[in-house]
């Protein structure tokens, strides 16, 4: 079978990319087909593989102002020049399922969301912080691209969603069904503990849309110790609103990482995510989730049993499921098994599985 991945950028630390990484392990000799890669800005796992990229990588100043190009990257993907493959495994919340198929390959989109810069546009924008001035120059070039992204959909041969909340919007978007295989978590890199202490954790970009700033208020009226881990635009206004309670470490090593997913007393999830890996790399740990009830944590998160859900995303509904969470504490072991559901071993039984069955539907006959 001769299989090729594409992926939207690798020029981030994310869960997409930690995903491709392991789409690399299940079938290591397959190109990996991208936009741009500057591999000092992602995972090291990237620096030894066979990486096509288009044209943007060679634009001036396109590393610092990749996302001010955002009108360039549907015809960088078509452009690209992919001959020989009979599957096209796409890795994609954005742009690389534009890219052109070989003759009678197949297409499969394992889709982390619908683009949301096209089809969630406030939500995106309040996050990126993008000045309303220059979304009302775009809006000529978005109404454009949502009519491509439509037009490309119908090109894809197959989605794989990440999530049931996922699998909604692509068919609310693109009125396409789809498959649901869970990301994978690396389970094995997680430290176990029962042993927790005194301190609550935030693991996440610090962007509007996330709304760490529910957290902050909530623990600046508890007085209990929070952590935060993370980086991103909205850092200084959550520090300027911080209690002495409040922690921020901004990027942490890995290694950091593991050890304060292991000893914290519950992670705090504020976002509406389309799944969310930190929920399931708490777990991992031995440690419950506190989270708010929409989106993929529902899918994650096992009510009373590896967390507590809280279903107004405000400061007042955050502080009831921490005194809840208090009074009737979660079995660290209970946790652990749930995240062991979706490792990679799971992962990747299911993602073999859906291309060789489509491989002998198309070209083992």
């Amino acid at each position: 079978m001769k299989l090729a991945i594409v992926h939207d950028f690798l020029n981030q630390y994310g869960g997409a990319e930690r995903v491709v990484g392991h789409f690399l392990k299940i079938f290591p000799d397959s190109p990996l087909y991208t936009s741009i890669f500057f591999p000092d800005d992602t995972f090291d796992l990237f620096r030894d593989k066979n990486i096509i990229t288009t044209f943007m990588q060679k634009i001036p100043g396109i590393r610092k102002h990749f996302k001010e190009f955002f009108f360039l990257y549907p015809f960088a993907f078509k452009s690209l020049k992919i001959r020989g493959f009979e599957i096209i495994l796409g890795s994609s919340s954005s742009y690389s399922h534009f890219i052109k198929k070989p003759p009678g390959a197949v297409h499969i989109n394992y889709c982390y969301t619908p683009p949301r810069f096209l089809w969630e546009t406030e939500k995106y924008l309040e996050g990126e912080k993008i000045p309303g001035a220059l979304f009302t120059l775009a809006r000529p070039a978005l109404f454009f691209l949502r009519k491509m992204d439509l037009g490309q959909s119908r090109n894809i041969d197959y989605y794989i969603a990440i999530s049931k909340y996922v699998r909604d919007k692509i068919k609310k978007v693109y009125n396409r069904e789809s498959v649901v295989i869970y990301p994978p978590v690396d389970f094995e890199r997680y430290r176990f503990s029962r042993t927790k202490e005194d301190f609550y954790l935030v693991v996440s970009r610090l962007k509007g849309y996330k709304r760490v700033d529910i957290a902050v208020e909530a623990f600046n009226i508890l007085g209990k110790k929070l952590v935060i881990v993370g980086t991103g635009e909205d850092g200084e206004n959550l520090k300027k609103i911080s209690g002495k309670n409040v922690e921020f470490l901004g990027a942490v090593s890995d290694r950091k990482l593991l050890d304060l997913y292991s000893r914290a007393r519950a992670l705090i999830f504020t976002g509406k995510e389309d799944l969310g890996l930190t929920p399931l790399e708490a777990q991992a740990s031995g440690t419950p989730v506190i989270a708010y009830g929409e989106g993929g944590a529902l899918e994650t998160i096992v009510d009373g049993k590896t967390g507590v859900f809280f279903y107004n995303n405000d400061s007042r509904a955050l502080i009831e499921a921490v005194t809840r969470f208090e009074e009737n504490p979660l079995d660290p072991l209970r946790c652990r098994e749930n995240a062991a559901g979706f490792g990679f071993d799971n992962f990747k039984k299911e993602i073999e599985a859906f291309i060789k069955n489509i491989y002998r539907e198309r070209f083992a006959s």
